[in-house]
């Protein structure tokens, strides 16, 4: 039971990175790597805030802030000196590796007997009863919330000139639409987002590390990958669905490869090993899907 709330806790907070990387990714079609640097910004800045007595809410929104910052730097670097989009977000994750040093001052930041926001919800679920669950209801609610003002963004005018974008950027330009502004403006969504869990999972794990963000873009995309294979569909409300139970269902085979994955021989080192694993399932597994219906259609007379 401990285990599988744990998966879920992870699989929530994580969803909210999830959900930035499909709009770089899915909805702009841009490889953004700077997911990597502003995971660990967002945490760095909550940390050292929350360790210099702010408001934990208000360390939360700065850290947003700075990620946002991080996607429109990355944004720029494309558009205004056309920097091929990978190399832009390439760079950026590479500078923010000593922005993010000299924001946190140190290595690692302990945010142990410090007030989290987990830790005010905590105290009012207590009240309750619900003090055991207080971290999966306050990450699904966060979620939820997230979800739908995105859901609400995507259908709107700009949301669907955002969306056009990536999808057919000529056409869109031809309508009057500045692309440059809607690449600059959904990477900082998106990265807003990623420093958003970035913060929240500082605070859920209790520290603050520099290191903590590596490998965050490779969790994304699992996450969009296994959503998409899931529930294959163009709507956005499923789209961003998917993506958060494809993030709770990464989260967990993470879990449970790391605690029982040793009669099959690995180590607890073995974590980014397990990690590209599941992201090649994920991504052959469309493929397989299509040729055994095809393979299938062959047989009984179909083709």
């Amino acid at each position: 039971m401990t285990l599988l709330i744990d998966a879920l806790e992870q699989g929530l907070v994580y969803g909210i990175m999830a959900l930035g990387v499909l709009i770089t990714f899915r909805v702009l079609d841009f490889p953004d790597l700077t997911v990597d640097g502003s995971f660990t910004m967002g945490a760095g800045i909550t940390a050292v805030l929350t360790v210099s007595g702010w408001n934990p809410f208000l360390a939360l929104l700065i850290g947003i802030l700075g990620g946002m910052l991080a996607g429109i730097f990355t944004g720029l670097l494309s558009t205004k000196l056309n920097i091929l989009n990978l190399l832009a977000g390439i760079l950026t994750m590479t500078l923010l590796y000593s922005v993010n040093l000299r924001i946190m001052g140190q290595p690692n930041i302990s945010l142990i007997g410090r007030t989290t926001v987990l830790d005010q919800f905590n105290s009012l679920l207590s009240r309750m009863g619900l003090g055991d669950f207080s971290n999966l209801i306050f990450f699904g609610l966060v979620l939820i919330f997230i979800k739908f003002i995105l859901d609400l963004f995507f259908n709107t005018e700009l949301g669907l000139a955002l969306r056009a974008t990536g999808d057919n950027e000529q056409m869109i330009l031809a309508q009057g639409v500045n692309t440059d502004t809607m690449k600059v403006l959904g990477l900082a969504i998106s990265n807003g987002l990623v420093a958003f869990s970035g913060g929240l999972v500082a605070q859920y794990n209790g520290f603050s590390d520099v290191g903590m963000g590596i490998g965050m873009i490779i969790a994304g995309l699992a996450s969009v990958i296994v959503g998409e294979s899931l529930l294959p569909t163009k709507s956005f409300l499923w789209v961003t669905t998917g993506v958060v139970t494809g993030s709770i269902i990464y989260r967990t085979a993470i879990m449970l490869a790391l605690r029982y994955g040793y009669h099959l021989g690995f180590k607890a080192s073995d974590l980014k090993l397990i990690t590209a694993l599941i992201v090649i399932i994920a991504l052959a597994t469309p493929q397989i899907r299509n040729k055994l219906k095809l393979g299938l259609g062959k047989r009984i007379g179909f083709y």
